[in-house]
């Protein structure tokens, strides 16, 4: 990442915070889009509370984790001094734990199944409580990782829509290691637009750039503001 000489909005950030704004700034710059278009999801999974406090000090309010447990052991305890505290879930999702993610959660990434959209339904109708839904496109169809293949997703959309009355919002996908990402985020966009979503959960720590560049509304970037785990 390229160093600059921070700017008034990023002179009081965390070094590492504001190296990632700077980067989002530059790649909105590019892609003629504004800032505001583009959320930053800081993820904190594995990380400590006392390591999150300073980004949490600057203001940052929007944060994913990968698990439910860890999640509500890190920011149960934050939430009530946070109102506007935002939880992403980016992590896979097991139906036995629908509950306790729709009670903590503000969105959910990881939508993926018929089992889990009919415990995450039942949920969102008993608690009355409605995060934001992304479906995962598994882009790259690797056998190991969650998601939908691109040729099936239309159809579940329809069978999320039809069959589990859920309102899903976006998409989400992570490309495959080994290949370049930018087919898969214009894919993932592609099959986006065609069924009417506007967001779309793409770009982490080494790609976030090239994910606004296909219309990422939301990135999810760890590594890059606190170091490696």
């Amino acid at each position: 990442m390229t160093t600059q000489t921070p700017s008034p909005v990023t002179s009081g950030l965390p070094s590492g915070l504001a190296a990632v704004e700077q980067e989002i700034a530059r790649a909105c710059e590019q892609a003629g889009r504004e800032r505001s278009s583009v959320t930053l999801i800081v993820v904190s999974k594995t990380f400590h509370a006392s390591t999150i406090a300073p980004v949490i000090a600057a203001g940052q309010r929007q944060f994913g984790e990968n698990r439910v447990q860890e999640a509500k052991a890190k920011w149960l305890p934050l939430r009530a001094s946070l109102p506007d505290l935002t939880l992403h879930l980016i992590g896979p999702l097991q139906s036995n734990k629908a509950k306790e993610a729709v009670a903590l959660f503000d969105a959910i990434h990881s939508v993926d199944r018929p089992s889990l959209c009919a415990a995450l339904a039942k949920e969102i109708k008993t608690q009355q409580r409605q995060p934001l839904l992304f479906v995962q496109v598994n882009t790259g169809e690797e056998p190991q990782k969650a998601g939908v293949a691109p040729q099936d997703v239309d159809a579940f959309l329809a069978q999320c829509r039809d069959d589990y009355g859920l309102t899903i919002s976006g998409l989400m996908c992570i490309p495959p290691v080994d290949e370049a990402p930018g087919p898969h985020f214009a894919l993932t966009a592609k099959i986006a637009a065609r069924n009417g979503l506007k967001l779309l959960s793409m770009g982490m720590s080494a790609d976030f750039a090239t994910a606004i560049q296909f219309g990422a509304t939301h990135i999810r970037v760890g590594s890059a503001i606190f170091g490696e785990r």
